[in-house]
């Protein structure tokens, strides 16, 4: 083959332009996708760009470039911390998302990828700030975030350890901001627990004298089937309001309202629990508290707080208060044995709950324990049930 000449010349400019323009589309192909509504972002591989699919309409603090020191995106306190808590419920917090300036040394390209760059959607509604600037509530306070459209499917990256062991003694009485009382001793005689469990946990929307003893209404047809009621679950803080009643600038009571790492930490993996996504959609409950609440519950979905017989019980008849941190699934389960109470017998005659659905398991194989369970129903008896049977006998 001759190298040299016209047609030597044009084949090399041809295969040039043909790389270029392959080459061309590989690297600026993320650039063509965002606006498209992808958002695939080129990464590196031996220094030539490689696609990997990156999410930049949502922020993840488990990414590793993002675990760093809160303050240096969080300024404490926001600008506008007594405009979204006024009058006596204002004190200072982190309630605003982080100014440009913590992202653009990283995502500088994201924030001119495209005609709406995905990335501006993680604190805007419109993903095309400068025709709209309107932001997301921030995600604190959450009184007011879980309202809003994002915040009522939202989850955190973050559980709140919450040490009861420190607080179950001196908790009981939290007058307005700055009075806090300890109330292990009042009146020279010791508080019970349970007044400190009341601090923070009462029972959620009740039935009480209404005839209405379900959520939503069930269908006609449900039977023996589960359908959520009223008064099953406690409530539980769900900002800093609580905390800094204590915790406060002023107080100097560690941790300060600043040191966000000791008490925030990035989820474990959540164990399996007895939640059906499915018949929580069928229920249609609009409530994000009562949401959040069942997906942790690891065993009785059924279980009601607000039940004569349950609600006369101190809640250390259930909970092994003193070690549960609530960053740590594992301390908040409840074993098999509280219920064993009242709901395992003898005997089957005896009435036992768990008898009576034990019992007919062994006689059917297909038999769903729905006395308790939604979802761990279906599965084989576990040992701890087993166990605490032939213990009653």
């Amino acid at each position: 083959m001759r190298h040299g000449g016209k047609p030597y010349t044009t084949r090399l400019a041809v295969s040039l332009l043909f790389i270029g323009f392959a080459f061309g589309s590989f690297y600026f192909s993320g650039d063509v996708s965002a606006v498209a509504g992808s958002e695939l972002e080129p990464e590196t591989f031996f220094g030539i760009p490689e696609m990997a699919k990156i999410r930049y309409s949502t922020f993840s603090h488990s990414v590793k470039a993002h675990r760093m020191e809160c303050a240096k995106c969080h300024k404490f306190p926001s600008d506008n911390w007594n405009k979204v808590r006024t009058g006596d419920d204002a004190f200072p917090d982190v309630t605003a998302y982080p100014k440009h300036d913590s992202c653009l040394d990283c995502h500088r390209r994201q924030f001119f990828r495209g005609a709406k760059p995905p990335i501006c959607t993680i604190c805007h509604v419109n993903s095309f700030p400068p025709r709209d600037s309107t932001r997301w509530p921030f995600y604190n306070p959450r009184e007011v975030f879980d309202l809003s459209p994002k915040g009522k499917t939202a989850e955190s990256d973050f559980a709140v350890k919450f040490p009861h062991d420190k607080h179950v003694d001196i908790v009981s009485r939290i007058e307005p901001r700055d009075r806090f009382v300890n109330a292990a001793y009042v009146g020279g005689s010791r508080t019970l627990g349970e007044e400190s469990c009341s601090v923070c946990h009462q029972t959620y929307k009740p039935q009480g004298n209404s005839e209405d003893e379900y959520v939503t209404k069930p269908p006609e047809t449900l039977g023996d089937s589960f359908w959520l009621k009223k008064g099953t679950f406690k409530t539980a803080p769900i900002g800093h309001s609580k905390c800094f009643s204590c915790h406060s600038a002023d107080s100097g009571l560690s941790p300060a309202p600043t040191d966000c790492a000791v008490c925030h930490t990035l989820k474990l993996p959540e164990p399996k629990t007895d939640f059906d996504a499915k018949l929580f959609t069928k229920m249609r409950v609009d409530d994000k508290i009562v949401r959040s609440s069942w997906i942790r519950r690891q065993s009785s979905g059924t279980f009601r707080h607000e039940f004569s017989s349950h609600s006369d019980l101190e809640c250390s008849t259930c909970h092994t208060v003193a070690t549960i941190n609530t960053a740590d699934p594992a301390t908040q389960k409840v074993s098999i044995s509280s219920c064993a109470i009242c709901h395992v017998t003898g005997t089957v005659e005896d009435g036992g709950a768990v008898n009576i659905e034990a019992d007919a398991r062994k006689k059917d194989a297909k038999f769903e324990c729905i006395k308790c369970h939604i979802v761990f129903g279906k599965l084989p008896i576990p040992v701890s049930h087993v166990k605490i049977l032939a213990e009653a006998k």
